[in-house]
């Protein structure tokens, strides 16, 4: 029986795929173009996503938007506690500024600086009052004449008050530390160890101000402030001297 010329041919229902289009010995299609587009896309809408957030939260119809990892300060000091309380009755005549750099080095010999070392610059700022303390007056320190046209008054010599380190303006310009130094500070480090040259600054500024003529100036500056009091009240003159405290 003869076949049917046609039987093995496909039909058009289901046709045959070829796998390699253009020929067979054409590459197969690449589907790169497509995944470039579509991560373009995805960046394209971010952005859009991002601007659209912005702009909704400047316009403030959302709320703010935080950094979850921004630094946040907790203070939780204690209220400050009165300990003592006095009367003072002190006349401020005069004030001293200084300045002073605070050069101070602290190692070990025959060991090199690289290895233990401390060296820090500081400047320290400072101010120095020159006061004159009538809470001490002694009977018969003012004694007015018999007419009552002048009048004489002793008082204490005026004294320096304990330097007033101004924080706000000093502050440390250099420090080395050697290697060691370094390693004990992660170990356990020495919180107070800028008092040292705190305490340095302050004992210079002190000698300063007794050498540069405060006391002086304050002595000047009291006896013109009683020589103005006490002649709006009608003395003609006023003789101020100054005795040890």
């Amino acid at each position: 029986m003869a076949r049917d010329g046609g039987i093995n041919e496909p039909t058009s229902a289901y046709p045959e795929v070829d796998s390699h289009p253009g020929g067979s010995d054409g590459p197969p299609p690449s589907s790169g173009g497509g995944a470039v587009r579509a991560l373009l896309w995805m960046l394209g809408a971010a952005a859009l996503a991002v601007v659209l957030l912005f702009g909704v939260q400047a316009a403030g119809i959302l709320p703010e938007f935080r950094n979850p990892f921004a630094k946040e300060q907790t203070d939780r000091s204690q209220p400050a506690l009165l300990e003592s309380m006095r009367d003072l009755s002190r006349y401020v005549a005069a004030e001293g500024n200084f300045q002073v750099v605070i050069d101070l080095q602290n190692d070990r010999r025959h060991v090199p600086d690289w290895l233990l070392n401390q060296r820090t610059l500081f400047v320290g700022a400072g101010s120095v009052e020159a006061y004159v303390d009538f809470g001490t007056l002694a009977e018969g320190a003012v004694v007015p004449s018999a007419d009552g046209r002048s009048v004489e008054i002793k008082l204490p010599a005026p004294q320096l008050a304990e330097t007033n380190l101004d924080l706000d303006k000093s502050y440390v310009f250099a420090e080395e530390r050697g290697l060691l130094n370094r390693v004990g500070d992660l170990i356990g480090g020495d919180p107070n160890r800028q008092q040292q040259v705190y305490r340095l600054a302050e004992d210079r500024i002190t000698a300063a101000a007794r050498e540069s003529g405060l006391a002086a100036r304050a002595e000047e500056n009291t006896r013109k402030m009683l020589e103005g009091l006490l002649g709006s009240l009608g003395y003609e003159r006023v003789t101020v001297t100054y005795v040890a405290p």
